[in-house]
């Protein structure tokens, strides 16, 4: 679901995609939230947060807060920048980005819970959130061309509206493929809120270990792919073997 690229891409991958990793930032939105008390899967909230501490002239949190979009958005310049160096088309090149997020999801169910004990501890986790949901949302924007969004409803429910609205117009021969971009709409909706609804229940049970759970949903993609690809390959050469094992005529005497 990751790898493919380009026209190799087809509407399933895409679906695959936005399911799992909508739930995973689903889940980080749910947990960042009550772990943190701080929108950690985007920053259009914290425009209006950076406004306020200005007029109130609260220097320190509008230097916070404007550090927080600085790192969502390097985030996504270091996820875009890592796939141009790689190259999109190479295998595994997602790889680095989903596993700096791992490491980052990793980090804050081992040690959120001391962030009352470290020094400016809760706006380094939750900048850390937000530097790895910028890597998701550029990852999985580049892979699908801008189709997958998984950080944030808004673009989405303003694209499912258009379309909505656009299904009774548009021609005969086009409405299916409307109606896949309205379900692949639906689908991150749905796992988005059903990531942070799990998320936020899990972390009244689990506090700050419940990161581990997008943790683990970030390995099962890798793994997905990775496993995917060996197997196609293993199958492939088996097929070249067969293909080159010469049938043995045999002949009887009469």
């Amino acid at each position: 679901m990751l790898k493919h690229t380009g026209v190799r891409r087809t509407h399933i991958h895409n679906v695959r995609l936005a399911t799992l990793l909508s739930l995973t930032a689903g889940l980080v939105n749910g947990e960042g939230f009550l772990g943190f008390s701080v929108l950690t899967t985007n920053v259009t909230g914290h425009a209006a947060l950076f406004a306020e501490s200005i007029s109130i002239k609260d220097w320190t949190a509008s230097w916070v807060i404007a550090l927080w979009m600085l790192l969502f958005l390097g985030g996504a310049f270091i996820s875009s920048f890592i796939l141009d160096i790689i190259g999109k088309n190479q295998r595994y090149s997602y790889l680095i980005p989903i596993s700096i997020e791992f490491l980052i999801l990793l980090a804050n169910g081992l040690f959120g819970g001391d962030f009352e004990n470290i020094f400016f501890g809760k706006q380094i986790f939750a900048g850390s959130l937000l530097f790895a949901m910028g890597l998701q949302n550029a990852l999985v924007s580049m892979i699908s061309k801008s189709v997958v969004r998984t950080t944030h409803l808004t673009g989405t429910f303003t694209d499912l509206g258009i379309e909505l609205a656009q299904l009774k117009f548009v021609r005969k021969e086009k409405k299916a493929e409307m109606k896949a971009r309205i379900r692949l709409k639906i689908y991150i909706i749905i796992f988005f809120i059903a990531g942070a609804l799990f998320g936020a229940y899990a972390f009244r049970s689990l506090k700050f270990y419940s990161f581990f759970i997008p943790a683990a949903i970030l390995i099962f993609t890798l793994l997905y792919d990775v496993f995917r690809v060996n197997a196609k390959l293993y199958y492939r050469k088996i097929e070249k073997k067969i293909k080159t094992v010469k049938p043995v005529i045999v002949t009887t005497k009469t």
